[in-house]
């Protein structure tokens, strides 16, 4: 059972690169593109999907923790849910896409408004809380470009 979680929480192995959680964000958006542009571009399909990734990176990420440590930097199944959350809803554009990116590991990384306190809820809980949070403040500023024609 350990393998699975390693597997599922490193994305694949993803985890183990140096930069793994921009390298998982990055990831994602690739697979976001090419799925919504060739076939998958249901609104629907797609939450489903960041919902479902999300759930088993909280269970994946919490039954982790006892091997890898809290929040260890090789879990980066929180990155690919995170960045899901600042990708719903937009226009499947690289330009979108791309910002929506910038955006999300900016807030992943510098950690403001709150997203920090996030990291504190137990387990898995704790590891995914902050980058979807992180999702939200992008996804929200991309809604404002986006249907602000700013972009």
């Amino acid at each position: 059972m350990i393998k699975a979680h390693k597997l599922i929480s490193s994305c694949f192995g993803i985890g183990y690169l140096k930069g793994g959680g921009t390298f998982a964000a990055l990831a994602c958006c690739l697979c976001w593109y090419f799925l919504s542009r060739y076939g998958h571009s249901n609104s629907m399909w797609l939450s489903v999907s960041t919902i479902i990734i999300t759930g088993i990176g909280i269970w994946a990420a919490g039954s982790i923790d006892v091997v890898w440590g809290k929040d260890s930097s090789k879990v980066v199944i929180d990155e690919v849910a995170g960045m899901c959350v600042g990708l719903l809803f937009l226009p499947v554009q690289l330009k979108y896409i791309a910002a929506s990116f910038i955006l999300f590991r900016f807030f992943d990384i510098t950690k403001p408004l709150f997203i920090r306190s996030l990291e504190k809820l137990p387990l898995g809980w704790g590891v995914m809380a902050d980058d979807l949070l992180a999702g939200i403040y992008a996804n929200l500023i991309m809604q404002i470009i986006v249907f602000s024609h700013l972009f």
